[in-house]
């Protein structure tokens, strides 16, 4: 996932500016007039995809890359890649609903969505055995929740609709298909 969000950043980069919004809306962020009068609902796959430039895009591949590794050798390339895109789609349909409820013309984009699904999908790995992952604990992963929340609400520009459902939709995409002990059956 961390080379198709790079490789993605670098095509778009290649086309025109990340930074700019109505670049951003050509490229398919989030908008919700876009979805409700223009039917564009493919936006809620591609905001996970494409970032507001460069820091954007390295602060959600760092977290990516630590922590979906401990989520890809617990579940498989498959079912990681699935709990990546369903709790994404789950992070999208959060801002969704977020934008239309109290500001339709925001436009948002990123995989924080997707992450807080791994993040979700950690949690109830850690969970499901017995409070310990690997060297992650149900502590560590409270910890760790409260800390990326907190810090997403003390920040500027933070789509926490976005960080709040992919969290709950990845920790429910796991539910159904992490099977402990189970790992190697689909990859």
């Amino acid at each position: 996932m961390v080379i198709l969000n790079v490789l993605v950043f670098f095509v778009m980069s290649f086309a025109g500016s990340t930074e700019d919004i109505e670049f951003m809306l050509e490229h398919g962020a989030m908008y919700v007039p876009a979805v409700l009068e223009n039917g564009e609902y493919y936006r809620f796959f591609t905001c996970m995809f494409i970032h507001f430039g460069f820091m954007h895009l390295a602060g959600n591949m760092v977290v990516l890359m630590f922590l979906g590794d401990n989520v890809e050798r617990a579940t498989g390339k498959i079912r990681f890649i699935l709990i990546y895109i369903l709790g994404g789609l789950m992070g999208s349909i959060g801002s969704f609903i977020y934008a239309m409820s109290y500001n339709p013309g925001i436009v948002s984009a990123g995989a924080s969505g997707a992450i807080f699904a791994l993040i979700g999908a950690l949690l109830w790995l850690v969970i499901r055995n017995k409070g310990r992952l690997e060297d992650m604990t149900t502590l560590k992963m409270c910890v760790l929740i409260a800390y990326a929340l907190y810090n997403g609400i003390a920040s500027k520009n933070v789509d926490m609709a976005a960080h709040l459902f992919g969290l709950v939709g990845g920790f429910l995409a796991a539910i159904i298909l992490y099977r402990k002990n189970d790992r190697s059956s689909i990859q």
